[in-house]
């Protein structure tokens, strides 16, 4: 009964993902602070935590109108507004934004809502306003059309389920509005990327190579089947598509953000840059992709300072990228590092052992390519994860934990232990990961049973004696480790002892 209830309580650890409800309050705390950054991270976040609740997307979207992204923000609050359509908020900033991106009649047709709906209401002046504005503008005025309404609110409404996961809604919204507008190259473009996320790699390919017979030279579909052969590791049709790509000149700033962007992605670092570079005295404020992109080309190409400078104006932008500089831990000396050998970590992260993937998850904490990893959707599946493997997602993630229960101050020791023989270890090659992978499998079965993990130094002693005593045992000593990690040896023999019970004998 014990063990079942120890079980029972591992598989509920979700502590470490907060809801919605907890990023919107940072989010308003950070407001209150001016600290606008911040309130645009946690507000992001709450949004992708709780994509139907109207109040969370409402807020969210007029952040987004306050930063000038107004395709994104109508796209928010428009949802908001579906959500919730008797809100009288949703009603008014739903008028304002459509006035932002020229859609007058909505405008006018929801300012008049609004005050209908609030004759008394605090943005009764500010509705006033946005009616006197269009009457005066009207004639000079240049507006969507209804047809154009339609696409940008589909269109919007599927990139912001493709970047919340949300790929079978995407799928759904991008097949109606292809059935309704079946000469939308871009929105087959993105349906087959949607298609792709979910495994249909044959479906995203007859879409792509559809698009490519009807829009010949079509760069966003070229560029998508790069991407699609580049993950599938398709040597061959990858090669031909680098070539093809590179011999493509677009001249308008889409079509050059596309090819850099999918060029440094593959690792086509230098053409990548060339690109990218190209388009950097326009600016990008906000768009926090074209900077990553820039810096990665740029620092992998050869210059490594613009590279850098790049990264220092996305952490402007986004201070979680704090840290993460793609090239970090990458240098020529750890090449044959497991902890920056892509395709390994990605082995571990997808085997059908939990304490391969643990150990996966831990490698993911020091790799150069960790926010590539985290970043593909069809790579990490929290649903398919235990409690304790979802911890070790979480501290590669770098989720400050709490302590305030037993499972997490456990957890937590047993990573010190961990940090501890990579610290003695590291790189982690081939003959090592060995190493790792054990202490993985006693970690897991000591977790289970509430093991508390008290001397850190201790148990990684005992961890290398055990492991390397097996080699060699003629060689190998236990006053040796002792003395490596200052520790007496009947301390090293007393923790040795205890491990010895966690060995998967049974």
């Amino acid at each position: 009964m014990e063990k079942q209830r120890q079980k029972e309580k591992l598989n509920n650890v979700v502590s470490f993902i907060p809801n919605g409800d907890y990023y919107f309050n940072k989010a308003l705390k950070a407001m209150d602070k001016d600290q606008m950054d911040k309130a645009y991270k946690y507000m992001k976040r709450a949004a992708e935590l709780s994509p139907d609740d109207a109040h969370v997307l409402m807020q969210f979207g007029i952040l987004e109108m306050d930063a000038q992204n107004f395709e994104k923000a109508y796209e928010l609050i428009h949802t908001a507004y579906s959500l919730d359509p008797s809100e009288p908020e949703h009603v008014f900033f739903l008028a304002e934004i459509s006035g932002c991106i020229g859609m007058v009649r909505d405008a006018q047709k929801y300012a008049e809502m609004y005050l209908q709906m609030e004759p008394d209401g605090m943005y009764v002046v500010e509705a006033e306003e946005i009616l006197e504005f269009l009457q005066y503008e009207e004639e000079e005025m240049e507006h969507i059309d209804e047809e154009d309404s339609e696409k940008l609110i589909a269109q919007e409404k599927a990139r912001r389920l493709m970047e919340n996961g949300q790929f079978d809604e995407a799928i759904e919204v991008l097949e109606q509005l292809i059935e309704t507008f079946p000469d939308l190259w871009p929105a087959y473009n993105n349906l087959s990327l949607a298609y792709f996320y979910v495994g249909e790699t044959e479906q995203a390919r007859a879409l792509l190579n559809n698009v490519l017979r009807e829009s010949l030279g079509n760069l966003h579909a070229l560029c998508n089947l790069a991407v699609i052969a580049y993950y599938e590791k398709n040597e061959s049709e990858l090669s031909a598509l680098v070539e093809m790509l590179k011999k493509i000149n677009p001249y308008d700033w889409e079509n050059r953000y596309k090819l850099g962007a999918t060029l440094a992605l593959i690792g086509e670092y230098e053409v990548a840059y060339k690109w990218l570079q190209s388009m950097k005295r326009k600016g990008f404020p906000g768009d926090a992709g074209f900077y990553f992109w820039l810096a990665q080309s740029a620092y992998f190409s050869g210059h490594i300072e613009e590279g850098k400078a790049a990264w220092k104006l996305l952490v402007e932008m986004d201070p979680t990228k704090d840290g993460y500089e793609p090239w970090l831990n990458a240098s020529e000396e750890h090449d044959e590092s497991l902890e920056n050998n892509r395709e390994f970590i990605i082995e571990k992260i997808s085997s059908k052992y939990s304490t391969h993937r643990m150990f996966g998850f831990f490698l993911l904490s020091k790799s150069a390519y960790k926010q590539e990893i985290i970043a593909h959707p069809k790579l990490i599946d929290l649903s398919k994860y235990s409690g304790i493997e979802k911890l070790c997602l979480a501290y590669a993630l770098q989720h400050q934990f709490t302590n305030d229960n037993d499972t997490e101050k456990y957890f937590v020791r047993s990573m010190e232990v961990a940090e501890e023989l990579y610290k003695s270890l590291n790189p982690i090659t081939l003959e090592v990961q060995y190493l790792f992978q054990m202490w993985f499998v006693l970690s897991e079965r000591a977790l289970k049973n509430d093991y508390p993990f008290k001397n850190v130094k201790a148990l990684a002693a005992a961890v290398e004696y055990m492991f390397f005593s097996t080699i060699n045992s003629k060689k190998v000593t236990k006053k040796h480790y002792a003395e490596k990690y200052n520790i007496s040896v009947s301390t090293l023999t007393k923790y040795v002892e205890e491990l010895i019970h966690y060995l998967p004998f049974d």
